[in-house]
């Protein structure tokens, strides 16, 4: 059966990076809101990184429009079973050149694991924007340690801890 992502893009008019996932996991879908899995290190990450809490939907929104993040999908509807990316089948992407033209503050994408990324280069290669690549949050990608993860991250955002 299609399933068709549930969220709208969380994007300011200040927001300069765009961080694109591939599709929400059953669990996000199930709590209305990114990266909900509670094993997912993608809020833990950015607050690590930020020094932002990012313990609530208030929050974490809040952190994205502090930092200028934004926080999106390249897939707008697929087949699929289970969470995984790799179980994601006939893929629609989202509008992601649309969304940049909506919102020209954005300067850069990053992507949050290799699905979003190839899709991104099979539909919008033409565009002309920095793209990152950030290793993956998701709890299923344990090549990395977390503290490694944020230093990566950390340096492709171009982040510094602030003080609350």
């Amino acid at each position: 059966m299609t399933e068709t992502h549930p969220f709208d893009p969380i994007v300011f008019n200040d927001t300069h990076t765009l961080i694109l996932g591939s599709f929400p996991s059953i669990q996000s879908v199930e709590n209305n809101f990114y990266y909900a899995h509670p094993r997912n290190q993608f809020w833990p990450i950015l607050s690590a990184i930020t020094g932002y809490p990012a313990l609530n939907r208030d929050q974490k929104i809040w952190l994205l429009k502090e930092t200028g993040l934004g926080v999106w999908d390249m897939i707008a509807s697929c087949v699929r079973e289970g969470s995984l990316d790799s179980n994601l089948e006939d893929e629609v992407v989202n509008d992601i050149q649309g969304l940049l033209e909506r919102y020209p503050s954005i300067h850069r994408i990053a992507f949050t694991g290799r699905k979003a990324e190839a899709l991104y280069r099979l539909h919008y290669d033409h565009l002309v924007i920095e793209t990152v690549y950030l290793p993956s949050p998701s709890p299923a990608y344990a090549a990395m340690k977390m503290e490694e993860k944020v230093a990566v991250w950390r340096e492709a955002l171009g982040l510094t801890s602030r003080k609350i």
